[in-house]
C-alpha cells in the first residue's frame, strides 16, 4: 500500500491526462448514444411513413375499384333491362364507334382490375387509374349520345315495331297475365326486335327469368302441346 502511495505521489501529474482521457471517453460515449437514438427515431419515422403510405395506397385502390364497380353497374343496367335498350338502342350497337370505344375501355379496365387492393403493385397503380377513368368517361360519352339520338336512326315502321315490342314485354313481365299470355308476348316481342336491336345473351337470360318461370324459348309454337 505504501508503495502505491509513493507511486502516486511521484506520478501525481498523471491525473491531468487521465482526467482528459476520461472526459474524452465520456463525451464520445454520449455522442454515440445520441447517434444511436437518432437512428432509432429515423427508423421509426420511416416505418411510420411507409405504413401511412401503404394505407393511403390501399385507400386509393379501394376508391378506384369502387368507381370501377359503379361504372360496371351502370352498364349492367342496360344489359339487364330490355326496355332500356329499346329506349337507347345505341348502347348495344357495335356498329357505333362510341359503343365500341366504351366496350374496349371496359375490357381494358376489367383486365387490369386486381382481386383485392393489396394485389395491385404500386407500379401498376397509374395504369389502372387511367383504365378506370377511361372506362367511366367512355360510358358517359356513349350514354349522352344514346340519349341524344334515341331511336332517330330507325325508320317510322321500325320505331312502331320498337313501340310494339315494348308493350309486349310489359305483358311478358306482368305477373297478372297467364303463363301462355306471357310466353306468347315474349316470343312476339323477340320477333319485333329481330334485326333492329342486338340483345346480349345476358339480357335474354334476364328477360326470360322475369317473363315466365320455366319459359321454353327453344320450342317453336307448333311444338307446344295442344
Amino acid at each position: 500500500m505504501e508503495s502505491l502511495f509513493e507511486f502516486l505521489s511521484d506520478k501525481w501529474w498523471l491525473v491531468f491526462p487521465l482526467t482528459a482521457f476520461a472526459g474524452h471517453y465520456a463525451n464520445s460515449w454520449r455522442k454515440a448514444s445520441e447517434r444511436r437514438h437518432r437512428r432509432k427515431v429515423e427508423l421509426l419515422t420511416l416505418k411510420n411513413q411507409a405504413r401511412e403510405s401503404g394505407r393511403a395506397a390501399t385507400a386509393e385502390v379501394e376508391a378506384l375499384m369502387a368507381t370501377h364497380d359503379a361504372t360496371n353497374r351502370r352498364w349492367l343496367e342496360y344489359e339487364l333491362d330490355v326496355g332500356k335498350l329499346i329506349d337507347f338502342p345505341l348502347m348495344t350497337d357495335v356498329r357505333e364507334p362510341l359503343t365500341v370505344a366504351f366496350l374496349r375501355a371496359k375490357r381494358e379496365a376489367d383486365g387490369q382490375r386486381p382481386v383485392s387492393p393489396a394485389d395491385l403493385p404500386a407500379a401498376h397503380m397509374e395504369s389502372y387509374r387511367k383504365a378506370v377513368n377511361a372506362f367511366a368517361v367512355a360510358l358517359e360519352v356513349a350514354e349522352r349520345e344514346a340519349r341524344r339520338i334515341r331511336d332517330s336512326k330507325f325508320t317510322g315502321p321500325e320505331r312502331e315495331r320498337l313501340a310494339t315490342a315494348r308493350k309486349l314485354l310489359m305483358i311478358a313481365e306482368n305477373g297478372a297475365a297467364t303463363p301462355a299470355e306471357r310466353q306468347a308476348a315474349y316470343k312476339r316481342a323477340r320477333r319485333e326486335l329481330d334485326g333492329l336491336i342486338v340483345l346480349p345473351d345476358v339480357t335474354i337470360a334476364a328477360l326470360e327469368r322475369r317473363a315466365a318461370p320455366g319459359l321454353d324459348t327453344g320450342r317453336a309454337p307448333s311444338d307446344q302441346p295442344g
